[in-house]
């Protein structure tokens, strides 16, 4: 066992290597300005979606940092006002753990924002335990409260006019799979909460954002919303959170030269978000700022709308 993961972890290093260090380094090359223009971006008080964040200020958007921790979220507030030179950054409270969260956190955006133009679904995480509705934790934050929230506010991008969904999925939804019977049974789409049960529910969850995004452009068509999924690369960021420290040490120096820096990573959704043209790719996957295929399980319309269905019941919408 311990060769077969030698081996295992040596081909997943050379692409890496190959991969990210080489060919992977695109970036958005859209000049759209957005004065005028609100965006929501979740998970945005750090990492990538910071630096989403940090870039639609600079282009005069109207961004909404929806964050669980008001601390780091106020912060990151400070940081991109600071650094954008826009005022017209703000902290709206939403804890995609919650779907009462999600609710209020909509309730409210709808109340005092009148238009919507850009929701960037970018909040992920991989980890164990439960959200507060007792679906497992990645399954919950990565999906279901990103699928509620984008329902909610659905009406909002549709009266603003040519507006975009931005769905920050994984290379890792190819490990993914969506079996309905384990989630009725432990609302969840593993059955425990060991780090091996963690990884799987992350990939699980990736290939449902790739599932949505699928099934939401065949429900959109004609209204004027585009919707687009994607992986953002390596992040070297996160790269090894869950090694001990002393790996962690040794690699540093790997991953600074070899994967992305954060503003590295938001580039493709970035790239979703403003590029000319994309409408008709809507449902669509991209990495590396193109168009890229996704796994057998993510061109599965049945299983896209079954997802939907399901989803729409544990949320309790119709």
């Amino acid at each position: 066992m311990s060769a077969l993961l030698m081996v295992l972890a040596g081909a997943v290093t050379a692409y890496v290597v190959i991969y990210y260090g080489v060919f992977s380094r695109s970036r958005c090359r859209s000049k759209a300005t957005l004065q005028g223009k609100t965006a929501i971006v979740t998970g945005s008080n750090t990492g990538i979606g910071k630096a989403t964040a940090l870039d639609l200020a600079k282009r005069g958007a109207r961004v909404i940092l929806a964050c669980r921790n008001k601390q780091k979220a106020e912060a990151a507030v400070f940081d991109i006002r600071r650094e954008s030179g826009n005022t017209a950054v703000l902290f709206m409270p939403l804890d995609l753990a919650s779907l009462k969260s999600v609710r209020t956190f909509a309730e409210t955006f709808l109340k005092t924002e009148p238009r919507l133009d850009l929701l960037i679904n970018n909040a992920g995480l991989m980890g164990p335990g439960r959200t507060e509705d007792g679906f497992g934790i990645a399954f919950g934050v990565n999906h279901l409260g990103h699928f509620l929230l984008t329902l909610l506010l659905l009406d909002r991008l549709k009266a603003s006019g040519q507006s975009r969904i931005v769905n920050v999925s994984a290379l890792l939804h190819r490990l993914g799979s969506v079996d309905f019977n384990t989630l009725n049974t432990h609302k969840d789409l593993v059955t425990g909460q060991s780090s091996w049960h963690c990884f799987k529910a992350y990939c699980h969850s990736k290939l449902c954002n790739v599932l949505f995004t699928r099934e939401l452009a065949n429900r959109l068509e004609g209204t004027g919303v585009t919707c687009y999924s994607l992986h953002p690369g390596v992040i070297h960021t996160d790269f090894g959170r869950n090694m001990g420290q002393w790996l962690r040490l040794m690699m540093l120096p790997f991953a600074k030269i070899f994967f992305l820096s954060t503003e590295e990573g938001a580039q493709t959704t970035l790239h979703c978000a403003l590029q000319e043209g994309l409408e008709p790719l809507s449902g669509r996957y991209f990495s590396s700022c193109g168009l890229q295929e996704v796994s057998a399980a993510g061109r599965d319309d049945a299983l896209a709308r079954k997802l939907w269905e399901v989803s729409e019941r544990l949320c309790g919408v119709s």
